[in-house]
C-alpha cells in the first residue's frame, strides 16, 4: 500500500480521538476535590472542559464547583487553591492513568493502516507528557508513533499552531502535507493556523458542541475509516 496523494505524515490527538479518557479525568478530579474538601464534579461537566490542557481543566473545575456550591468563584480564590489542586490532581492521575479509560473502536486498525501506507506519525496532545506517554504504553499504542508530544513540550498549546509546526519539523514534512486528526475545534483551529489539512472524528468531546459544525476537511466515525475516506476525497 502506498501513501495517499498529498499526505506524507499525520499528527494525531490523544484524548477524545484515540482514547476515551473521561473516566480517568472524573476519577482523578473527584479524588483531588475530596482532598480539598470541595464538592464533586460530574462527567458531563468535565466533558465540556477537556481539551485545552490540564491547567485549564483544573481552573475550570475549581470555578465550576465553587459556583455550584454558592461560593464566589473569584480568580484570586481559584489561584490560591490551584497549587494544592494541581499537586493532588497530578498525584491521583498518575496513580490511575488509563485505569478508567478505553481505546475507541477502530483506533488500532486505523493506526496500522496509516503506518502500512508509509505515513510517519506523531501523537500531539495538550495532556502533559508525563500523563500521555504512560497512557499510550498502557493501551498498546505507543509503538505506532515516531514522536509523542505532550502539552508541556512547547511554549504554547493547541489551538495555537506552534505545536503543529514543531511536530511537522520533527516529522520532516511540510504542514500542507501533514494531516491533523483530532476531535475538537482546538485541533481544527490549530491545523488551519498552521496550514495543515484536518480531519475530525465524530465522537470525542469538543467542549459539548456539535463537531460537524467545526471547519474541517472531513469527518470520520472511526479512525479505521480515515484512510479510505481520504483517498475517496482525492478522487472526487
Amino acid at each position: 500500500m502506498s501513501a495517499p496523494r498529498g499526505i506524507d505524515a499525520a499528527i494525531i490527538d490523544l484524548d477524545g480521538t484515540m482514547v476515551d479518557t473521561l473516566g480517568d479525568f472524573v476519577e482523578a478530579l473527584g479524588r483531588m476535590l475530596d482532598d480539598l474538601h470541595l464538592p464533586a464534579v460530574d462527567a458531563e461537566a468535565v466533558s465540556r472542559m477537556v481539551g485545552k490542557g490540564s491547567e485549564h481543566l483544573l481552573r475550570s473545575v475549581l470555578n465550576h464547583v465553587l459556583e455550584q456550591s454558592g461560593k464566589a468563584p473569584e480568580a484570586s480564590k481559584i489561584e490560591a487553591l490551584y497549587p494544592e489542586a494541581w499537586a493532588r490532581y497530578q498525584h491521583h492521575y498518575l496513580a490511575i492513568n488509563g485505569r478508567y479509560a478505553t481505546v475507541y473502536p477502530g483506533v488500532a486498525q486505523g493506526l496500522t493502516a496509516l503506518r502500512a501506507a508509509g505515513l510517519r506519525l506523531a501523537c500531539l496532545t495538550n495532556k502533559p507528557g508525563a500523563f500521555a506517554l504512560p497512557l499510550l504504553r498502557a493501551k498498546g499504542l505507543d509503538g505506532y508513533f515516531d514522536h509523542v508530544f505532550g502539552g508541556d513540550a512547547f511554549e504554547r498549546k493547541k489551538p495555537d499552531p506552534l505545536p503543529l509546526l514543531k511536530a511537522c519539523e520533527a516529522l520532516d514534512t511540510p504542514p500542507a502535507r501533514t494531516l491533523m486528526v483530532g476531535d475538537s475545534s482546538n485541533d481544527a483551529a490549530a491545523a488551519r493556523a498552521a496550514g495543515c489539512p484536518v480531519a475530525l472524528v465524530t465522537y470525542g468531546y469538543n467542549h459539548g458542541q456539535p463537531v460537524r459544525a467545526v471547519d474541517a476537511d472531513g469527518f470520520v466515525d472511526a479512525l479505521h475509516e480515515l484512510l479510505p475516506a481520504w483517498v475517496r476525497s482525492l478522487r472526487c
